[in-house]
């Protein structure tokens, strides 16, 4: 039996619980395509799964979901962009050599040399996701693409943006935030970008019409008027009430606390699109080779990350 390099996780806890090893390389079935990995992303969702910990009201749903006293699927991981390295006799949609990327859902997987996915899911809650890979952007850029942008995609598309709307993103130089820039440009808007001091630049050649620098200016506070604030953090840094100070008579507020939109083909096809026209660019904060996805968690569990970091599968 083959064999093949993954990083395993078999309880909850700190960074440290992810382990290098070698495990059994999968076999697809009938209706699977294996999935050479070249590469993975790694988010806070990503982070909140290894630790178990959340809230409350979130902690018997994110059981169900993953596993109540262990992760149910040893090797983690939602986002990949990978090869498509065999299929099965049912496969309609890919053969070999197809470039692909998307979200894996409840199957996990994306930390390891293969993986074996279903050819749809499109339709079911947590299933998985898998297009073709944008053609003019390499492997790790493809695999920060799926949840962060479909995040920012739906709640812009849910705040029925008009051309010309004031937008202010708060976390804008964030995974979410990076692409919720350029997608609120799409659509019109002028935009405002809250970030830190060092990321100012950045914003800016992302799109912004207007930066904030969160440190020394609180625009809550300003004269300024939004149609839409888009908190891309989920922080809760400040309350509602303080936003409405600034939010224009029919304005919106809209947190990526409000609740994960479910990945659908149609969304992950429109990111991709929008990039092979020049109208998306992925930001990477860090690559980190597989034996160091612990520290790749480490990392985004620190909060500060620029757009996305991603591990690179050789």
């Amino acid at each position: 039996m083959e064999r093949m390099k993954a990083i395993i996780c078999t309880k909850y806890g700190l960074p440290e619980v992810l382990q290098f090893k070698e495990v059994e390389k999968p076999i697809p079935k009938d209706n699977e395509i294996l999935v050479k990995i070249h590469a993975a992303n790694v988010t806070i969702s990503d982070c909140i799964v290894r630790s178990g910990k959340v809230n409350f009201l979130q902690w018997l749903p994110m059981r169900i979901f993953v596993g109540f006293t262990r992760p149910r699927k040893s090797i983690l991981g939602f986002e990949l962009a990978g090869v498509v390295e065999a299929i099965g006799r049912d496969i309609k949609r890919f053969k070999k050599g197809d470039q692909i990327f998307g979200f894996t859902g409840k199957r996990f997987g994306a930390y390891a040399e293969y993986v074996c996915l279903p050819e749809n899911g499109t339709f079911i809650p947590s299933e998985c996701v898998i297009i073709e890979k944008p053609s003019n952007v390499d492997y790790l850029k493809a695999a920060a693409i799926p949840t962060r942008g479909t995040i920012a995609l739906h709640y812009l598309k849910k705040a029925k943006i008009q051309k010309e709307h004031k937008v202010l993103i708060f976390g804008a130089s964030g995974g979410v935030g990076t692409y919720a820039i350029q997608i609120a440009k799409n659509f019109g808007a002028s935009v405002t970008g809250v970030c830190s001091t060092k990321n100012l630049e950045l914003v800016k050649s992302l799109g912004a019409d207007m930066v904030i620098d969160y440190t020394k200016d609180d625009f809550t506070k300003g004269s300024e008027m939004y149609d839409l604030i888009f908190d891309a953090v989920g922080k809760k840094h400040s309350s509602k009430l303080a936003y409405k100070k600034v939010l224009a008579p029919k304005g919106k507020f809209i947190s990526v606390d409000d609740g994960h939109p479910k990945i659908h083909m149609d969304e992950l096809t429109e990111l991709k699109e929008l990039t092979e026209k020049g109208k998306l660019i992925t930001v990477i904060d860090k690559v980190y080779p597989l034996e160091e996805t612990s520290k790749a968690h480490g990392y985004v569990s620190k909060g500060d990350k620029v757009g996305g970091v991603v591990i690179k599968i050789e």
